[in-house]
């Protein structure tokens, strides 16, 4: 069972996939080795779990819209319950469960399984619609999450869990200690995540989506997403599919949004706005919808790209916004893409004949 389970992840039918890991794998042994034996500077280790974290978004986005097909702008919203929800986890265990490692992998879970949660809500009357309507509403969610973060009080102390809404009225015995504090999100946070963490995320998700896409369930997905009436007339559930697409890409982002706030001393509902799910959404665009090496790659250049740039300050963003556009150009040049067709029709000959 487990070769065919490497045979179907690796094999030679399956490139991409076998890219998509060794480019994972490589970088981390790459970075690993550099921080290990030269002098990086701080900016460079300071981005690196941040890049991981984005990778496990945009990869879970790209599920939702590039193998699903349905757009959605409320990505912060699923990263905001994962990262809150982690945060309190890993507050109410710091006692409890001293090791560091075991509270990470607590609090990731928990975080995905909320964010999992909220999905499967929202799936329910969001799903009915497509288009720019399904839009509109996501983007509606993710505010709506950050506005009930912005009101939530929660703290613990010897007497237990304490909760208030909307006004902070919550009064903590002695030795007590405050998770949410409304706009200011929270503060205070443990820093327990770590690159070799969010390597192992990463991993975990690509293992997720491509075992997914290579199963039934991942075949009625993408049926429903070419031809919604041909699906439907053999009797693919277009409505189930598509909630499990939604839901998965909840829980990744949960998840990844659990690793993001833990990195963090402070956690702010702020940052969590339209912004963010936009970024996440370019990081998908840029590296191709249903791509997921080039989402990779994509996300980890656009990331790292603003961070390089931060000393020449004013002109930065500027910078980054011509790379962006001389990017989308060249990728939707109709030349270049008929070379890159050549050439992908040169290597699959070759393969073919190695055979």
């Amino acid at each position: 069972m487990m070769k065919n389970l490497i045979d179907n992840l690796f094999g030679k039918k399956n490139i991409k996939r076998t890219i998509s890991f060794a480019i994972v794998i490589l970088a981390y042994i790459v970075i690993t080795i550099l921080t290990n034996t030269i002098r990086v500077s701080r900016l460079f280790t300071s981005i690196l779990v941040p890049v991981c974290c984005y990778i496990v978004l945009a990869l879970s986005l790209n599920l939702c819209v590039g193998f699903s097909g349905e757009l959605s702008l409320g990505h912060a919203g699923f990263m905001a319950v994962g990262g809150f929800t982690a945060v309190v986890v890993s507050g109410l265990l710091s006692a409890s469960v001293p090791n560091a490692i075991v509270r990470l992998i607590i609090a990731i879970l928990a975080g995905g399984i909320v964010s999992g949660l909220f999905g499967l809500v929202i799936s329910i009357p969001v799903l009915k619609l497509s288009g720019d309507y399904l839009a509109i509403v996501t983007l509606a969610f993710g505010q709506i999450i950050k506005s009930l973060i912005n009101n939530i009080y929660l703290g613990f102390d010897s007497t237990g869990v304490h909760f208030s809404f909307v006004n902070n009225t919550i009064e903590l015995a002695e030795g007590g200690r405050m998770l949410l504090e409304g706009p200011m999100g929270s503060v205070d946070v443990e820093k327990i995540a770590s690159f070799t963490a969010g390597f192992i995320l990463i991993i975990f998700v690509l293992f997720v989506i491509y075992s997914l896409m290579g199963s039934k369930y991942g075949r009625a997905i993408t049926a429903a997403r070419d031809n919604r009436i041909a699906a439907e007339s053999i009797g693919i559930n277009i409505t189930k599919t598509k909630t499990l697409a939604f839901v998965i890409s909840a829980v990744l982002a949960g998840m990844g949004g659990a690793l993001y706030a833990l990195n963090n001393t402070s956690l702010q509902p702020s940052k969590f706005d339209f912004n963010t799910s936009i970024s996440i959404l370019v990081y998908v665009v840029f590296g191709g919808l249903g791509n997921i090496t080039g989402t990779i790659i994509a996300t980890s250049v656009l990331y790292v790209l603003p961070e390089l740039l931060r000393s020449l300050q004013d002109y930065r963003m500027l910078i980054y916004s011509v790379v962006l556009i001389a990017i989308m150009l060249v990728t939707n040049n109709t030349y270049l893409g008929q070379l890159i067709q050549k050439f992908r029709l040169l290597f699959n000959k070759k393969g073919d004949s190695h055979e």
